[in-house]
């Protein structure tokens, strides 16, 4: 092979896989749903919600955040979505602060997808033996040992499960990171909690930077068992230690699948499955066809690089 067709076909290849990666992206297409979104100023004109209800001792500053609990102790807060949440792919991102002025500090808050809903108990002031999805912000380490606290940490209740809450929820976890960046920051946190029915659930933080769409992936998990009807909620609770837990804004989004072969009528209109048939492109499939086409992409480099040693060397040879 002569090198420059082999530069050529490299750089076909770099151009393939970036626009088929930003076709998967593309093919994607979100719905935004205000029954399951707040941000400021949270209250209608008549100073109540028409989605959501508040409960405990929640703050509502409508020019702010709505606070589940302030840095007091023995302070418990929640809000949850008066509808379920019945789409079959979406994707809850939400904005949030946890601070305080202590050096010891606690508990943490959850976000919730759950069959039950605006039931006060003690995980982070939720029932416990819950069934469906609990996301937990916990701050405090009460005996987890080698395991960097804040831990952000995902639990599938069934039900009948009680909370580990002896060993912050060791027993109970699907998945978790730490977190340390996510408490007395000057800047909100964001957290991106993103599911495919039956197919995966993703959570990505960002807390690095103010101001900024600095993603870093918490965890993916393969098949998760959500109930398909569900309430969306926030709760939060302090001990003897205490935080101020902060939500700023949340934005739920009906995901969809472009149909590409029904992409237009030729007029300009668009086609949308039915999101109970989106396929694994949409999905963490997606992630693995990339990852894949990566590594295929690292063994032709390095095979080019090969051949082009080679190519050097019979050039340097045929001179003398």
């Amino acid at each position: 092979m002569q090198l420059p067709s082999l530069w050529a076909s490299l750089w076909l290849l770099v151009v393939s896989l970036t626009l088929g990666t930003l076709a998967e992206d593309e093919n994607v297409k979100a719905i935004p749903l205000r029954t399951h979104s707040f941000s400021v100023p949270f209250l209608d004109s008549d100073m109540q919600s028409r989605w959501f209800d508040f409960g405990g001792d929640t703050i509502i500053r409508t020019d702010q955040y709505i606070r589940l609990t302030s840095d007091a102790p023995s302070r418990t807060g929640w809000v949850f979505s008066r509808v379920p949440l019945t789409a079959t792919n979406w994707e809850i991102e939400i904005e949030f602060k946890i601070s305080g002025s202590g050096n010891l500090y606690g508990d943490g808050f959850a976000l919730w997808v759950t069959k039950e809903r605006a039931q006060q108990g003690s995980v982070f002031g939720f029932k416990d033996k819950f069934e469906g999805l609990g996301i937990f912000f916990d701050t405090y380490k009460n005996n987890r040992p080698g395991t960097v606290f804040p831990y952000v940490m995902a639990m599938i209740g069934d039900g009948n499960t009680a909370y580990d809450k002896d060993n912050d929820g060791k027993a109970n976890e699907v998945a978790g990171c730490s977190a340390r960046g996510i408490r007395n920051q000057d800047h909100p946190t964001k957290a991106r909690l993103t599911h495919f029915a039956d197919k995966s659930l993703r959570l990505d933080l960002a807390y690095k930077a103010a101001d900024a769409d600095d993603w870093t992936n918490c965890f993916v998990i393969d098949n998760p068992k959500i109930p398909s009807v569900a309430y969306l909620g926030f709760t939060a609770e302090t001990g003897e230690l205490s935080d101020n837990h902060d939500i700023i804004s949340v934005a739920t989004k009906n995901l969809y699948q472009v149909d590409e072969k029904e992409m237009g009528d030729g007029k300009g209109k668009k086609s949308w499955k039915d999101p109970n048939k989106v396929t694994q492109k949409g999905s963490g499939g997606g992630w693995g066809w990339f990852f894949f086409k990566f590594l295929l992409f690292g063994v032709i480099v390095a095979g080019a690089y090969i051949g082009f040693t080679a190519y050097r060397t019979r050039q340097r040879s045929s001179r003398f």
